[in-house]
């Protein structure tokens, strides 16, 4: 038994469980020995992490380095970004178990210091130079890579979520002509988002539509025991959260918990259902104000940056379900139709589709990159202050993809 065998043993039984649960003992189950044969390697399961971590930084690294060095080359700053894009879609999608630690582990708030860019630019892969490379045909923000990146994220664990490689023990060796069509579709959205014109986005009064929006949202507090749920869950996660946590904050006694929630699990159903509706439903208020696509789209997707502002114990907790992968995890089936039902509204109006490939699921993609830019730390204080050109650049990017900021066209 090497130091390899102990890591890739790793990555595929907690993956498993999503790290809800991650100990020696499983590792060690998975690798029929005794748990203090793993001590000559480890000698603690954080001493583990950061073996996988170092594993991950250097194959990841090794996988995509050609394709890196390729791209630098071309002349072309478009087939500079799709030469990587595709590369980085095909690693992800070969490696499920290493998907899920890079995208739970790796964003998880306690490893920050990792430092991701940094190792990887130890090991030949400078983003940071990558960028540069292109900005002399592309208006690229830092907030656009990290859109490019989300979205990628997105579509490639839905498509395992699809094709049940989460429930599965065994490996899973994905076709060439599947692993093709999902990254064709990936690099589509990435190239053209929904598919919009400059002419239909840029005509569009911004100020005024957001205008018709703030203000509205209702600042009474209508579930104070939610809330004190949503608080714990902002604190701790919604896997340390406690009930212990919930009658602290809530004043109640533990017991008496259970006569509003079944479990834990129940708990945070309720947490999450209560409040998508009261987004979807604050959402549709704001796409009302407009009968046209592009304006309903944009109120639409406002709405819920606004509510989500207001609300910063809610926004923490859907964010932690964005990194947490819960809308991948193949268990509780029905609450997973629930939760991917209630984040449908964008669905429900003619803002244009998706590739097939892709799933045509806009609205739950939508909801990931909205999250994803209101939880961006740096250029601003707090979740209230973050800035509306930072929602616009969202919907430039959802509409239009990167060919939205091309200069040549704006």
């Amino acid at each position: 038994m090497t130091k390899i065998k102990v890591i890739e043993a790793a990555y595929k039984v907690w993956a498993r469980e999503f790290y809800t649960n991650t100990s020696l003992s499983l590792v060690a189950r998975e690798l029929k020995v005794c748990k203090p044969a793993l001590y000559r390697h480890f000698i603690s399961k954080n001493a583990l992490l950061e073996a996988m971590t170092e594993y991950f930084f250097e194959d990841f690294a090794a996988f995509i380095r050609a394709d890196y060095e390729i791209a630098l080359k071309n002349e072309d700053s478009k087939e500079r970004i799709f030469i990587l894009i595709r590369k980085m879609a095909e690693y992800y999608i070969r490696k499920v178990n290493i998907f899920i630690f890079s995208m739970i582990k790796l964003r998880d708030r306690k490893l920050e210091s990792f430092k991701t860019m940094r190792k990887l630019r130890e090991r030949g892969i400078d983003f940071k130079l990558f960028q540069q490379s292109i900005n002399k045909d592309y208006t690229f923000q830092p907030l656009i890579m990290r859109l490019i990146f989300s979205t990628l994220t997105f579509f490639i664990g839905d498509f395992h979520k699809n094709r049940k490689v989460f429930a599965k023990k065994e490996e899973i060796v994905l076709d060439t002509a599947i692993i093709s069509n999902i990254i064709n579709a990936i690099t589509e959205i990435i190239g053209k988002g929904l598919n919009y014109s400059g002419e239909e986005i840029d005509s569009l009064d911004y100020d005024e539509l957001e205008s018709r929006i703030c203000g509205t949202v209702d600042s009474t507090e209508h579930d104070t025991l939610l809330k004190a749920v949503a608080g714990a869950v902002a604190e701790a996660g919604p896997w340390e959260a406690s009930m212990e946590q919930v009658a602290r904050r809530s004043g109640l006694s533990k017991s008496s918990l259970y006569s509003h929630f079944k479990n834990k699990q129940d708990m945070l159903h309720q947490l999450f259902m209560t409040e998508s509706k009261r987004i979807i439903d604050f959402a549709w208020q704001g796409m009302e104000k407009s009968a046209v696509p592009c304006e309903q789209l944009y109120l639409g997707i406002f709405s819920i940056v606004e509510y989500l502002r207001s609300k910063p114990d809610i926004l923490t907790v859907f964010d932690w379900i964005r990194n947490r992968k819960l809308f991948f995890s193949h268990k509780g089936k029905e609450h997973h139709e629930q939760m991917t039902e209630s984040l449908q509204i964008f669905d429900e109006i003619n803002i244009g589709r998706i590739p097939e490939a892709a799933g045509k699921r806009a609205s739950p993609w939508i909801f990931f990159l909205i999250l994803n830019t209101l939880m961006i730390r740096g250029s601003y204080q707090s979740f209230s202050d973050a800035p509306n050109s930072g929602i616009r650049f969202l919907y430039r990017f959802i509409t239009m993809g990167i060919g939205g900021f091309l200069k040549n066209e704006k």
